[in-house]
């Protein structure tokens, strides 16, 4: 799909399509009003026959529109003028996509930029219009024997901007969404493949194939001997059961200034999660495949960083393994030694992304990081804390959090902080190791950051527990390609 930017009035574009508003009550946007003008009343007349009352989600399609140069007019509704806000502009960025996409219109352009949006600017509704229409069109058919193409796809989508001053902002805006939304297509296709293609060896493969085609990345892959003499043991208990070997992935991209620290990302990548010994229950086990969406994440936005060529050091990390059950795998109650010195005792085998993140966190030390994020689908209880809608974040400094909280506003990516108090750290004591790898029922999504704050005393972390976010469930079961969103709006604002 290709963007560009656009100064100019509506009837005087010679395109396939354009695409205007009209609000509730049949109130027209400012560029629908400019078509109806020119038009001598069309738009107007067709409005008042009823055949569209500005409803959210409402289109309307007309053709050869008096003294108008564009072969047809897609009317959007958009709901009340003074509820249309930024859940309301995404939604009817997304259907504007969509429904073009079905036209047969390889081309349009598209007004709905100009449309007011409370607390944001042009720039903001450019990069959401590239990411939300570039999401709503996304499909995976990678696996499918016929593949469901449209016959005339949508391959040009124009975006106005108020004025020529705007052009070169406006371009700058696409070129940045349009990396952040490769990168996003690669976390969803990476999480959306089944765990019998996409294992731990595999996920290796893809971070070199991305070192191929950005000669600035650096990858290196660790195989479980070398994380022996580290030893990870905390790590390696969870690939025991498996025969597929765990790998210790890293991605390092250098942008920024030779003296200044990086931003380290450590991803879980649990390639399928069984549970191990602690066996899951059957249903919907086949949506354990999503456990690695955060090793996913990482490497999206890897790719995305390094397409836009962003002047930033970044070191990505990927702690990948399948959680088995077997006759060498992990018992409950086996206690295990991390590569910190500290002991765990495993009380339970499905709680396995922390034990996997604990020892990445502690070889990332070595890269001395200005701040550390993990990013992992660690607990269902961060899904009925939250729902589907918020990243849950717990952090040990404040100004990392609040970066991140802002970022999470600024992209529509949101986040949602969690406290992380020294009361909560009670719950994983252990009487035969250091500490055990659950904290009970309460406070699940805490104690489970709690753990993982034992590893992180030498720099700035956060953590975003993704569990809630990362996939959808039922009809439109498949990846969401969150938090990349997030940590890509992070370090635009960083690297500015």
């Amino acid at each position: 799909m290709e963007f560009s930017v656009k100064s100019g009035n509506p009837e005087k574009q010679r395109s396939a399509c354009v695409v205007v508003g009209v609000f509730d009550r049949r109130k027209l946007s400012s560029a629908a009003r400019v078509l109806d003008k020119a038009s001598g009343g069309a738009l107007s007349t067709i409005l008042r026959r009823g055949d569209m009352d500005g409803e959210k989600g409402q289109t309307l399609w007309l053709y050869n529109l008096p003294n108008t140069l564009c072969e047809r007019v897609l009317l959007v509704g958009c709901g009340k003028e003074r509820d249309f806000d930024e859940p309301a502009f995404r939604s009817v960025i997304a259907t504007v996509a969509q429904t073009v996409n079905k036209s047969g219109a390889v081309e349009a352009v598209n007004y709905l930029t100009d449309l007011p949006v409370k607390g944001r600017d042009t720039l903001w509704k450019i990069s959401q219009a590239v990411t939300i229409t570039q999401d709503s069109l996304y499909s995976f058919q990678q696996l499918k024997s016929k593949k469901e193409d449209t016959q005339r796809p949508l391959k040009r989508i124009i975006l106005s901007v108020p004025s020529r001053s705007d052009l070169l902002p406006g371009e700058e805006a696409v070129r940045v969404a349009t990396a952040i939304s490769v990168g996003t297509k690669l976390t969803r296709d990476l999480a959306n493949l089944p765990g019998n293609i996409c294992n731990p060896t595999y996920l290796a493969e893809q971070a070199l194939q991305l070192k191929k085609t950005y000669k600035g990345l650096k990858v290196e892959v660790l195989e479980e001997a070398d994380m022996e003499k580290l030893g990870m043991g905390a790590l390696l208990s969870v690939s025991r059961g498996s025969e597929q070997p765990a790998k210790l992935i890293t991605l390092e991209y250098r942008g920024g200034k030779k003296d200044a620290k990086p931003v380290v990302l450590v991803g879980k990548g649990i390639t399928f999660d069984t549970g191990g010994i602690s066996l899951k229950p059957g249903a919907e086990m086949d949506e354990m495949k999503f456990d690695m969406c955060g090793a996913a994440s990482v490497l999206g936005v890897m790719k995305a960083v390094a397409e836009m060529m962003l002047p930033i050091n970044l070191v990505g990390v990927v702690a990948a393994a399948e959680n088995m059950p077997d006759g060498k795998a992990t018992r409950p109650g086996d206690v295990v030694t991390s590569m910190s010195g500290q002991t765990i005792e495993i009380l339970n085998t499905d709680a396995e992304g922390r034990l996997v993140l604990c020892d990445a966190l502690s070889y990332v030390e070595r890269f001395d990081p200005d701040v550390v994020i993990d990013i992992a689908t660690l607990t269902g209880a961060c899904i009925i804390a939250l729902g589907h809608q918020a990243t849950g974040l717990l952090s040990n400094h404040s100004p990392l959090a609040n970066d991140l909280l802002g970022a999470g506003k600024q992209s529509y990516d949101r986040a949602w902080e969690l406290p992380l108090w020294d009361e909560y750290q009670e719950q994983l004591k252990s009487n035969f190791a250091d500490m055990a790898n659950i904290g009970g029922r309460p406070a699940g999504t805490i104690t489970a950051a709690c753990f993982l704050s034992r590893f992180t005393k030498k720099y700035k972390w956060a953590h975003l527990d993704i569990a809630g976010v990362a996939w959808k469930s039922g009809k439109e079961k498949g990846a969401t390609g969150r938090p990349v969103p997030l940590l890509m709006q992070y370090l635009l604002n960083k690297a500015a």
